[in-house]
């Protein structure tokens, strides 16, 4: 390739005027915000923090396979940039592995090209102008610059008409920060302000909020989950555009709810997002609606279910010292969801949810599966949202009992459910009112016995125990069946206790006594 001047140090493009007055089907009559944004960036004051931007990313590791493709489109006479995420992530100091590609050539004529060059095309997304290339056995997904027609559904464009710059290829996307292009020889290109809204720590649609939001319902959801990720403030017009749009995810598919309130989870802001972003959140997972504003009504909580929550979210993330595994995360935002329908009073007028975290199981259970939450991410999170209400104290035989309940409600993982469990118990516990906060402290102990007795090996499955099903069939000439079990279950109980040693010439000894208790 033949390096050219940094975009920086050229003139603005002699197209200007049309690029703003096309982009992404926004009223020509309209004012657009960002012809200033383009003529800025030559401006003396702006100019230094626009090179430092280019610095900062021809200083990243290079995405080599983007490199090769955009190498082989120009070859051919074809223009193409690195657009999305990479530009973005790249320019906060997080530079991701996917490389977007975006280019002149006709998604038939790239994918010819560049089979040519013997590298794998897929075309993953042909009918908008998207192939998937594999570069080395990395994936660059390449796109014919276009313009999109109505959005007549709420989420797909009607028509895509292929354009011949970028400059008219990035005025059709949802945001700022996600509308900027980056080639290694000509700089930066940044059309609608993403570098001062990166700068400015904040979320901003490109062009009309609520044309945006009118076009694909899911970006009400992309919106959060980029605030969330990044800690990022949303724009007052994208707020309030975003606010409106949550009526209509109902047009999005479930799957894709899942993907973004997934990003949301896992970003450790799902408390933000619970008290901030109420519309959004609550047409995702309309289950979370009755939570807000119901009281507590006991003197354990001082705060409604909703805010309670939010706080247990908050503090999840931070026990977790920033890693918040994904199973946890929704185990905090769910696991008082079925409170309100729990409520009951007792005779001096003081508020109970007993059952809520068996109920509450069933109900995240429910929109787990209904948003497509893999069974890895799901198993364990219900097991904790069973569990995180359950008494707990620090003695060898409650902690081993906890660890049974874990395994038995996702099997093989208590080893290390049992920290997250921990977790969501002290989260919980700071959540409350502040007479009712010192048990975190006990949780302390607890986790700390729980982590001894497993390097201990203290036996706290069935299959822990010296003894089998077999053993006692065989001892005491039973036929296999519920007793079986049931032997086996009280032989664990009294081995966790202390009651018997974990021998097994002891618990054989100990099954004729048991065995008369269940004929």
């Amino acid at each position: 390739m033949v390096p050219g001047p940094p975009l920086s140090l050229v003139e603005p493009p002699a197209h200007l005027e049309l690029v703003a007055q096309g982009a992404a089907g926004d009223n020509a009559a309209e004012k657009p915000a960002h012809l200033f944004t383009l003529h800025h960036k030559y401006l003396p004051q702006v100019l230094q923090a626009y090179q430092e931007a280019e610095r900062t990313l021809a200083a990243l590791p290079q995405p080599v396979a983007g490199l090769k493709v955009i190498q082989a489109l120009e070859e051919a006479g074809y223009s193409a940039w690195i657009v999305g995420g990479w530009v973005r992530d790249g320019l906060l100091g997080r530079p991701g592995h996917d490389v977007d590609v975006a280019s002149s050539a006709p998604w038939q004529e790239a994918a010819s090209l560049l089979r040519d060059r013997g590298l794998v095309v897929i075309p993953t997304g042909s009918a908008h102008g998207t192939i998937t290339v594999l570069v080395d056995g990395m994936p660059v997904e390449v796109t014919t610059y276009r313009r999109e027609g109505a959005y007549l559904d709420g989420r797909h464009p009607s028509q895509v008409s292929y354009v011949s710059s970028i400059e008219q290829d990035l005025a059709r996307r949802d945001f700022t920060i996600n509308a900027m292009a980056y080639h290694p020889n000509r700089g930066l290109l940044d059309l609608f302000g993403g570098l001062d809204d990166l700068a400015l720590r904040r979320i901003r649609a490109v062009g009309n909020p609520q044309k945006r939001m009118e076009e694909d319902a899911l970006r009400v959801l992309r919106a959060v989950r980029f605030a969330a990720r990044y800690g990022f403030a949303i724009d007052p017009a994208t707020q309030a555009a975003v606010n409106r749009g949550a009526q209509r995810l109902y047009l999005v598919s479930r799957e894709r709810v899942g993907q973004e309130m997934r990003g949301i989870v896992a970003s450790g802001r799902a408390g933000w997002a619970l008290r901030e972003q109420k519309d959004a959140l609550f047409s995702a997972i309309p289950e979370l609606g009755p939570m807000a504003g119901f009281p507590q009504q006991t003197p354990y909580h001082s705060y409604d279910v909703l805010d309670h929550v939010a706080r247990v979210c908050d503090f999840t993330s931070v026990f977790c010292g920033g890693i918040l595994s994904e199973r946890l995360g929704w185990a905090s935002l769910l696991h008082d969801i079925a409170k309100p329908e729990c409520l009951t009073f007792d005779t001096r007028g003081q508020a109970h949810f007993y059952g809520h975290p068996a109920h509450g199981r069933d109900i995240a259970q429910t929109v787990l599966r209904r948003l497509a939450i893999p069974k890895d991410v799901t198993i364990p999170a219900l097991a904790l949202i069973r569990l995180h209400d359950r008494p707990v104290k620090p003695q060898r035989a409650s902690v081993l009992s906890i660890l049974s309940d874990l395994d038995h409600y996702a099997p093989g993982q208590a080893p290390w459910l049992v920290h997250e469990l921990m977790i969501i118990k002290r989260a919980d516990a700071m959540a409350k009112a502040p007479a009712y906060r010192s048990y975190a402290i006990e949780v302390d102990e607890l986790e700390s016995l729980a982590a001894t007795l497993l390097a201990a090996g203290a036996p706290y499955r069935i299959s822990d125990l010296p003894i089998s099903g077999n053993d006692i069939i065989r001892e005491l000439a039973l036929t296999p069946g519920p007793s079986v079990g049931l032997l086996l279950q009280r032989l664990l109980k009294e081995v966790q206790s202390g009651f018997l040693p974990a021998e097994k010439s002891a618990l054989l000894a100990r099954l004729y006594s048991l065995n008369g208790c269940h004929n």
